[in-house]
């Protein structure tokens, strides 16, 4: 185990990241806490969602600061707005879209690590905001990378045929 220290931390260049168009701030990563948790200031533009996809090593805690989430979990749809959190139990297959133009969130994920293999796959921020229109989203890269990465890590996106049955309202 590491010798730990306090310490202040704000979303600024030295710790945010553009990745797939989303702004991630992390305010906390595994080597700042042994491991336990990731702690992550993000900023999201309608389309710029992942797909549908399940943990099998992390839970998922977030809480949204403004804009508005529809999050499609185990059957259910819940929507989401200021002030409201969720909870994703690791093994939960899930997927979210945005109902707002723009959605600031705090995700904070429990054992930490998922996003050391996000900062594999990402790129510095040039500015504490999201990237211009013209970035790369989940929705138009090849996923061949991405999903190696993420699959190293234990998180898996669904087929069309698990989204259909796992959550059923979730737009194909």
């Amino acid at each position: 185990m590491s010798t730990l220290k306090a310490y202040k931390r704000a979303p600024g260049l030295s710790n945010s990241t553009w990745y797939k168009g989303i702004l991630n701030s992390q305010m906390a990563g595994t080597q700042d806490n042994d491991g336990a948790f990731d702690f992550v200031f993000i900023t999201m533009r309608c389309g710029t969602e992942p797909p549908p996809h399940v943990h099998s090593q992390e839970h998922e805690f977030f809480h949204i600061l403004s804009g508005e989430m529809r999050a499609f979990v185990d059957g259910e749809v819940f929507d989401l707005t200021a002030g409201e959190c969720l909870y994703l139990p690791l093994g939960t297959p899930h997927a979210f879209r945005l109902l707002s133009e723009e959605t600031h969130w705090v995700a904070f994920i429990t054992p930490g690590g998922f996003f050391d293999a996000v900062n594999k796959m990402n790129a510095p921020a040039e500015r504490v905001e999201l990237p211009n229109d013209d970035t790369v989203t989940y929705a138009n890269v090849d996923m061949t990378d991405t999903i190696k990465t993420l699959e190293g890590i234990g998180l898996r996106f669904l087929t069309e045929d698990e989204i259909r049955k796992e959550m059923p309202e979730y737009p194909l």
